[in-house]
């Protein structure tokens, strides 16, 4: 950002990008004002401000708090759908859980981990495939871990209700008859698939490999894009502490390691972006 371009900017811009960027690895140049104005002015609303500068006016000395939060939850990209892409479920589907499967046939135990995971139907597709298309894993142990930085998404993945425009959005129309109650104007998942899985609040640039299980398959797809390079690195750095040896890491299309981590190697996969950790089992 130039100074003569910081200069024409709001004062409240600079520092609630530089919030963002300091707390959740969101990097917000000056298009984006428009973002900031638009989900920051409701928290100011609701807080009793009639304007983000005087909200920010207020908040700038004062410790991290309730506040800074909620802008920083506010400018958090939730975009999600069920079978987003559709190839990497397919992918899963069709060559990695098979392959998974007969190499975790002694320990019967699978690690599936949607990172940045939003409202959740990312990680509920990957439940309702397993249970359509695998029903052998229902006497394995199966892990379905999904993290957001977001509460009041964790919140919302957890409560498994979704609005109509949701489960249009992608869902099979057998999977929503078979697993979804209607519940007035909302679906609700049933408990059947809904259990199947656990909710974790988690900042991907903090510490936090120890506290993540190790996983044979990790989802962070559509996550990088909103992260500094150095910050990217920082999180591929973590994953690679948790994925096993002969695991599986999904990014989106438009994301790569190159030039970040070099210990991933991408490899084809039905379409699929995967990656793998060189010299880990094919």
């Amino acid at each position: 950002m130039t100074a003569a371009v910081a200069e024409a900017l709001p004062a409240y811009f600079d520092f609630v990008r530089r919030l963002v960027a300091e707390r959740a690895a969101i990097v917000l140049d000056a298009t984006k004002l428009y973002l900031v104005d638009a989900r920051v002015m409701p928290v100011a609303a609701r807080h009793g401000f009639d304007s983000i500068a005087a909200m920010v006016s207020a908040i700038r000395s004062r410790p991290f708090g309730l506040i800074h939060e909620e802008i920083i939850e506010a400018l958090t990209t939730n975009e999600t759908s069920f079978f987003r892409d559709v190839t990497p479920f397919e992918a899963l589907k069709k060559t990695i859980l098979p392959e998974l499967i007969q190499k975790r046939g002694a320990q019967r135990e699978l690690s599936i981990w949607s990172a940045a995971c939003s409202s959740g139907q990312e990680l509920y597709s990957i439940a309702l495939m397993l249970r359509e298309s695998f029903p052998t894993l229902g006497s394995w142990k199966v892990n379905l871990l999904g993290t957001d930085y977001s509460t009041q998404m964790i919140e919302r993945a957890a409560s498994a209700v979704y609005n109509q425009s949701e489960v249009n959005r992608g869902l099979p129309a057998s999977y929503l008859v078979k697993y979804f109650q209607r519940q007035g104007l909302q679906w609700r998942l049933s408990d059947s698939i809904r259990t199947m899985t656990t909710w974790r609040r988690l900042n991907l640039i903090e510490p936090w490999s120890s506290v993540v299980a190790p996983m044979d398959v990790v989802f962070l797809r559509n996550v990088l894009i909103y992260f500094s390079p150095d910050d990217k690195k920082k999180v591929l750095a973590q994953v690679r502490k948790v994925l096993r040896p002969d695991g599986c890491m999904f990014l989106g299309g438009a994301e790569t390691t190159m030039k970040l981590d070099d210990s991933f190697e991408r490899f084809p996969c039905d379409g699929a972006v995967c990656y793998r950790l060189k010299g880990g089992c094919t």
